[in-house]
């Protein structure tokens, strides 16, 4: 990850919608959620959560998989974990190996 990486991650999540749904998300865990009910649970019309998701989507925060009719959205964790790693690599002095069980215990928990 690289800094124009960061900066569009952090771009995405700084508004609150949109910070709402990654927060879902990462409480759905492996099950996801339908966009629908996303939308329903976050009280956000269909066509503004459309929009949210496509900027999740594009800063890499969210994947999703087409169910039928419906998509189903999940948060990348792999992202998260490459975010956390960016903003820790030069921690601890230039010994970022200090700072590894915390980035990994972080990394567990999602």
């Amino acid at each position: 990850m690289d800094s124009l990486d960061a900066i569009k991650i952090f771009s995405a999540l700084s508004q609150q919608t949109r910070l709402d749904v990654f927060r879902l998300l990462v409480k759905a865990g492996e099950d996801g959620a339908l966009s629908g009910e996303i939308g329903h649970r976050l009280d956000v019309r269909q066509n503004t959560m459309s929009a949210n998701l496509a900027v999740l989507l594009n800063a890499g925060l969210v994947r999703n998989e087409r169910q039928g009719r419906t998509i189903r959205y999940f948060a990348n964790f792999e992202t998260v974990r490459g975010l956390l790693g960016f903003l820790m690599e030069d921690c601890c002095g230039g010994n970022p190996e200090i700072c590894q069980p915390i980035i990994d215990e972080i990394a567990c928990a999602c």
